[in-house]
């Protein structure tokens, strides 16, 4: 029973990897890509990038693993009691591995393409970085940004009343929404394994704390209010 039971939490692992590798290589590689073409897919495809990406793994994999893919959501699952402890080291470990490869194979596929056509810049891999070096700032968007998600995810995750085939529609939007407004500002990365996969592999954490901590913060907020405001009225 122990090994059949452990065989399907390594198997939840490998779709919390292939997610997360999912919106890394996507996500990060569309700023890549832009910064390569001179613009062309601009910030608003970088930001449909992201919420795609997202959309179509939670499809793909949602009813496999939940599809989490972002540690703060695992974490606030946790502490909402819809997620087991016991299993939130195994599906930070999956989705970190998933960002640091894909970082790796931006790396290895996108460098030389950059020494050639754009020797005299740097590949950042699409490191997260706020506006004017203003961390404060990112931090405190970070955690609104990350309310926002882990509130629509509380909603249609959560809530049997919520329309649960719609939940990546939802949340995609989401992402999308807060990549829009948020991204110029903070980098709107609210998911720490986005954060810690691109800094890890350029080997620039500046100020990660406002990307780890930020995201962690708002998620677990959004669960405990959602936990509060949700209600049931109940036939006698």
């Amino acid at each position: 029973m122990k090994n059949e039971l452990g065989v399907i939490l390594f198997r939840k692992c490998v779709a919390e990897y292939i997610g997360t590798f999912a919106i890394v290589f996507a996500g990060c590689g569309a700023i890549l890509v832009n910064q390569l073409t001179n613009g062309a897919i601009t910030h608003v495809g970088i930001a449909i990038t992201f919420g795609l990406v997202v959309m179509v793994m939670i499809y793909a994999t949602g009813h496999i693993s939940g599809a989490h893919f972002n540690p703060a959501v695992t974490l606030a699952f946790s502490v909402s009691r819809h997620f087991p402890r016991k299993d939130i080291i195994p599906y930070i470990t999956a989705q970190c591995l998933g960002a640091v490869s894909a970082s790796f194979l931006l790396l290895f596929t996108l460098k030389p393409v950059f020494d050639q056509k754009l020797p005299n810049v740097i590949l950042n891999l699409g490191v997260t970085q706020p506006i004017d070096n203003l961390f404060i700032t990112a931090f405190i968007w970070e955690v609104v940004l990350t309310f926002f998600l882990m509130f629509v995810i509380m909603a249609v995750a959560t809530d049997y009343r919520a329309v649960n085939k719609a939940a990546g529609l939802a949340i995609g939007g989401t992402i999308l929404l807060d990549a829009m407004f948020g991204g110029p500002v903070c980098g709107a990365s609210m998911n720490p394994a986005r954060s810690f996969g691109p800094a890890l592999v350029s080997g620039d954490f500046n100020q990660i704390w406002a990307y780890i901590l930020g995201p962690i913060v708002g998620a677990i907020l959004a669960a405990w209010i959602y936990s509060f405001v949700r209600y049931e009225i109940v036939k006698k």
